[in-house]
């Protein structure tokens, strides 16, 4: 082997010859994993999971007035929901306890992340111009982005098809102490995929379960799911359209294709009902906001995420025993 192929094995000479050096198989089984490593690595693994894990609790979803929480077990009729609904708020109030939520989720941010226990999942689905990116900007700012990501699924890549419809999802999820926010979510499986024929009707019927399964498995880890759908009405998706158009610094928002998704809207409507209803479980509710109003739905939103990080009562860590007699020299 000559030197640009890099250095000889152990246990052999550049010629190929076999020299009194350690045998390289019997050194590679010696650092496999066994049960014995396993076993002696047990305590240093559960060392990395939370103590409260072990006696789930399961936390409550704290949804403001003015939004629809759909109960486990029972059937939403979105068209019974007023998008128009503001709770009888007023708007200059409304935009100043935005203030004081954004604040209230930053505080306890800090405190989930020093933590380092348990994660929290934030999930927007809405139809085409139902406001994702803007809810997720006015009421996350501020947080630190160090302890938060924002992943936006669009059409699956090729790599994604191959894998099962959850894996890209499930890569995406928050690790402890972060918060992690789902611009669309693992619930275009079961609406795009259905509007559009994408995939056979008992293809996207049995990934309610599976879906159902996998925030079970999010939550029981550690994991707190909180699902908002912003409602909106016909009306309003034309004028968010319209405006779009109008407006050349808002073209690069407007997709002509949103033209041809709107012939569908009832089929959507359809199948987020059927979605909200079918994973609407104690564990992960659905919270269907009246989103026609901006403002309105920033304000319950936010409140709601704080009131859910307030109910999960983060706790920064004990300090280190001493370490408030030290003094720091000059």
């Amino acid at each position: 082997m000559s030197k640009k192929h890099g250095k000889h094995l152990p246990g052999h000479s550049q010629d190929g010859s076999v020299t009194d050096g350690p045998d390289r198989h019997q050194a590679a089984r010696a650092r496999a994993p066994s049960t014995a490593v396993w076993a002696g690595a047990a305590d240093a693994i559960a060392g990395t999971v939370p103590a409260a894990l072990g006696s789930h609790r399961q936390i409550p979803i704290l949804a403001a007035p003015g939004i629809v929480a759909v109960e486990p077990g029972t059937r939403i009729d979105l068209s019974a929901v007023d998008a128009d609904a503001d709770g009888g708020l007023d708007k200059l109030w409304a935009k100043d306890a935005l203030g004081q939520e954004r604040e209230r989720i930053s505080a306890l941010q800090e405190r989930l992340y020093a933590e380092r226990a348990r994660s929290l999942l934030l999930v927007f689905q809405a139809i085409d111009t139902g406001g994702k990116d803007g809810t997720i900007r006015a009421v996350l700012k501020g947080v630190n982005p160090q302890g938060c990501t924002v992943s936006s699924f669009k059409v699956p890549s090729s790599d994604e098809l191959d894998h099962d419809f959850l894996w890209r999802y499930h890569a995406k999820t928050p690790g402890r102490g972060m918060i992690g926010v789902f611009n669309r979510s693992h619930y275009e499986d079961v609406l795009v995929v259905r509007v559009k024929g994408l995939v056979p009707d008992a293809v996207w019927q049995g990934r309610y379960r599976l879906i159902n399964d996998f925030e079970r498995l999010l939550t029981e880890s550690g994991t707190v799911v909180i699902k908002f759908f912003l409602h909106i009405s016909k009306d309003e998706q034309k004028k968010r359209l319209e405006a779009r158009i109008a407006d050349p610094e808002k073209h690069w928002k407007f997709d002509p294709a949103d033209l041809v998704e709107r012939k569908s809207w009832d089929a959507y409507q359809q199948a987020f009902s059927d979605a909200l209803s079918q994973c609407s479980s104690p564990h992960a509710p659905w919270l269907v906001v009246p989103a026609n109003h901006k403002w309105f739905r920033n304000y319950v939103i936010a409140r709601t995420i704080a009131d859910t990080l307030e109910a999960m009562d983060p706790r920064f860590p004990k300090a280190a025993k001493g370490i408030a007699d030290l003094k720091v020299p000059d």
